[in-house]
């Protein structure tokens, strides 16, 4: 399987990002949606739950969260809108609906080993055929050129994206092989991940917000650099996916010289980079490249 982009003739591409929780679409793949939507392709993120586990960072909105109202995934449901209005995608939630006055169908599962994933609504426990017949629903209505997750570790083996990468791949699975859309996982090349942490640790700005520099492991998607098949690298796109950030204020805090952080303090950085590899849809693994020289993009114009 050769390294070539997806060739899409004589029209704009359609792209549809799948994400386990609100905030996700923007950190994970921001500089892609941001730069297809500015180059007038069609964009589409589904979100499977609503974050309703997440933690909350302004102390002023820390009576949301599942420990005390639990009324998050309705206010991250509007971070949400509003971060894909800013960015310019189309945005849905699976099982969303408004006439029934239903936010979601499934519920945030939190981290492995908490409560909230024992909660029967929770997207670990989501029964496999629902689960996939939901995903291919969008899918199918979308009708995307290719489709866009998380590889077979979910980034950092948070437990909702390994299940949104295997409830996306096996909707695809059960596509007709002649009409089913590319699909691809977003991972990062260890040289830019070891890039990244020698930037931080020179950016004097950090030190005075009290954010730690990441040190130790790097999660399941920082992989060998021949791994990371294609790549996105727009400094436009990621001035949008900063603008998409700030809707997502209960989860990101946004520093100076283009650097945030989560709950946890750790300094973080948007690079207006991402890399990507089309994914096998029986294993989920991804597809080496039989051609060498640099990373394509996703989308090849005819």
């Amino acid at each position: 399987m050769p390294a070539a982009p997806v060739l899409v003739p004589g029209r704009s591409a359609r792209l549809l990002f799948v994400h386990a929780h609100p905030d996700d679409e923007s950190l994970a793949t921001g500089v892609a949606i941001a730069h297809h939507v500015a180059a007038g392709d069609e964009v589409h993120v589904l979100t499977c739950t609503l974050g309703e586990q997440g933690e909350v960072i302004p102390t002023e909105l820390t009576h949301l969260d599942a420990d005390h109202e639990d009324t998050l995934g309705e206010f991250r449901r509007d971070e949400l809108r509003g971060a894909m209005t800013a960015i310019g995608a189309h945005s849905t939630v699976l099982g969303e609906d408004q006439a029934a006055g239903r936010l979601s169908r499934w519920r945030d599962s939190g981290m492995a080993g908490t409560p909230g994933a024992q909660d029967p609504r929770a997207w670990v426990r989501s029964d496999d055929a629902q689960a996939i017949a939901a995903v291919a629903a969008v899918i199918d209505a979308v009708d995307p050129d290719l489709v866009v997750t998380y590889d077979a570790h979910g980034g950092y083996a948070h437990p909702d994206h390994i299940r949104t990468h295997e409830v996306t791949r096996r909707a695809l699975a059960d596509m007709d092989a002649s009409s089913r859309p590319a699909l691809f996982g977003a991972f990062t090349p260890r040289s830019w991940a070891q890039e990244d942490r020698e930037v931080l640790a020179v950016t004097d700005e950090v030190r005075g917000l009290g954010w730690s520099l990441p040190t130790g492991d790097f999660p399941p998607s920082v992989v060998a650099d021949a791994t990371v098949t294609h790549a996105v690298v727009d400094e436009e796109a990621r001035e949008r996916q900063a603008d998409a950030l700030r809707h997502h204020r209960t989860q990101v805090t946004l520093g100076p010289s283009n650097t945030y952080a989560l709950s946890n303090d750790i300094a973080a950085r948007l690079s207006g980079r991402e890399g990507y590899a089309r994914l096998d849809v029986t294993t989920g693994e991804p597809l080496p490249a039989t051609v060498s020289g640099d990373r394509p993009p996703l989308v090849a114009r005819r």
